[in-house]
């Protein structure tokens, strides 16, 4: 089934996005938890007030529940001021720089800001597949590698567009170790579990 505008009209007359984008995480992680080798595990996160975090967390259980990866869902307050702007990509550079996977989905389609690109502008890096203007709907994957003395990121982007399905991504949980993270099974499983028509 294909992505569906959860912001505007018929949607948003029918259906809160916030119940979509509260009910998604957890959707994420079952589906994870099926998938995630036994030493890993995945929590959703949910952190409402001024700026409401939606995510997914994986650790490992083995090195002292260490995080490893990170799901960030986008909502509209992420995305409605520079300050909020700023402290989303700040702190997907932070989890970056300490070698978690980051990965960004961002299906707010009332807001025309792109945090995967200004991501990159932060951490000083480019995506050409962005063009002049990035899109305000994408899906990216992210994460930093070391080869010989030197880290570089290594990035998997995906423009999203209401009608379509969403990409299934890579999930890194160490430098060889990856895991599908199949965006389009848990979208689709939310809106049957929300009964949110296609």
């Amino acid at each position: 089934m294909p992505l569906r505008d959860h912001f505007r009209p018929p949607l948003d007359n029918l259906r809160h996005w916030e119940g979509f984008h509260g009910q998604w995480p957890a959707m994420i992680v079952l589906d994870l938890m099926r998938k995630l080798p036994e030493r890993y595990f995945a929590e959703p996160r949910v952190h409402l007030g001024n700026v409401a975090e939606y995510e997914v967390r994986v650790f490992d259980a083995k090195r002292n529940s260490r995080l490893v990866a990170a799901v960030e869902i986008v909502s509209p307050s992420n995305k409605d001021r520079p300050e909020h702007r700023r402290l989303f990509v700040a702190k997907c550079a932070a989890l970056l720089q300490n070698q978690v996977s980051v990965t960004i989905v961002d299906l707010v389609t009332t807001r025309g800001f792109n945090l995967y690109a200004e991501l990159l502008d932060l951490i000083g890096q480019t995506d050409p597949s962005l063009g002049s203007e990035p899109p305000p709907l994408y899906a990216a994957a992210c994460r930093t590698t070391k080869r010989g003395d030197a880290w570089s990121l290594e990035a998997w982007a995906h423009l999203l567009g209401v009608g379509e399905p969403l990409p299934t991504l890579p999930l890194w949980l160490a430098e060889n170790l990856v895991v599908p993270l199949e965006l389009e099974a848990s979208y689709e499983e939310t809106c049957r579990v929300l009964r949110i028509a296609g």
